[in-house]
């Protein structure tokens, strides 16, 4: 199966997946849950949900054991693009081609929108099933940790401190494996407790994932450079406008490209010591920093 194959397979499980857990929830405050809906079901990279089930399928994994981990991870990711993108935050009229969620409903709806979609996230993961419950507990600190202050949204507030002040790589590197990198390297790593993998080989896929999760943010910074706003479904230029730290503006956009490739090349050599297939996610890495979106 070819990695466009394998995408379109993943991305059509997830949805469907996504729309039936969406489906069936109360019919308790409509207007919320189709807020819940636009943020969640309007398209999407799908990114994590593609890392669960190939980490999954490399480990040998059956993917209805993995469709709990995808929808929890994929839930947190669309909480936080929810509220990421509110006036308060990143103040954002734009996601995925489609009105944000507060532009399309309103502010209130639209934290509330994320605040379901992260608590429906650990209601998911309650489903996955592990052989022991230390497995299940490590499961679930790593989800909380990724998603919470020492993971994710941590590293929005160290974003959203940095803009406007003078920031080194190094603090940029610190931001980004917070901000981006955390929820990367859980979408691999849960599948390797799953699957209760050696501790050497589970070093090797978080330092695998350590890379590409910052690969994937240099892309970012380098396509709100070089792409238009209909290509990215969200506001080109939109990094430099509010002033935050890139790495295009630190380093230039030429030495940028050569340092995500570097990532994706470290990446690919932790891969290639893992005695496992590994080959959809060696060109899930490749596509990180060759996607135009």
């Amino acid at each position: 199966m070819s990695l466009a194959q394998f995408q379109a397979a993943c991305r059509q499980r997830i949805d469907a997946y996504l729309k039936t857990l969406l489906d069936t929830q109360p019919d308790l405050e409509p207007r919320l849950k189709a807020a819940m809906n636009h943020g969640l079901l309007l398209g999407g990279k799908r990114m994590r949900p593609f890392l669960v089930y190939g980490a999954g399928q490399m480990l040998g994994l059956p993917l209805e054991k993995l469709d709990p981990l995808a929808g929890a991870v994929e839930c947190i990711h669309a909480y936080s693009l929810i509220h990421d993108d509110l006036p308060a935050m990143d103040d954002d009229a734009l996601r995925r081609g489609q009105p944000t969620v507060h532009v399309a409903f309103d502010e209130a709806t639209a934290i509330l929108a994320g605040d379901a979609l992260q608590a429906l996230a650990f209601g998911e993961l309650a489903k996955a099933e592990v052989a022991t419950v230390a497995g299940f507990k490590a499961l679930l600190a790593l989800l909380a940790q990724a998603a919470g202050y020492p993971g994710m949204v941590g590293g929005q507030a160290m974003d959203m401190a940095a803009t406007d002040q003078p920031t080194s790589l190094e603090q940029l590197e610190r931001i980004h494996a917070h901000k981006t990198g955390a929820l990367i390297r859980a979408s691999l790593l849960m599948p390797a407790l799953m699957a209760d993998i050696p501790q050497q080989q589970y070093q090797l896929l978080s330092d695998f994932a350590d890379k590409l999760g910052l690969a994937f943010q240099v892309q970012d910074d380098i396509l709100d450079v070089t792409a238009d706003t209909a290509t990215l479904g969200k506001t080109q230029g939109k990094d430099q406008r509010d002033n935050k730290a890139t790495y295009p503006a630190l380093m230039g956009l030429a030495a940028a490209q050569e340092f995500a490739q570097s990532l994706v090349d470290e990446a690919l050599s932790c891969l290639a010591s893992l005695p496992y297939n590994s080959d959809h996610l060696a060109a899930l890495a490749r596509f990180v920093i060759s996607r135009e979106r």
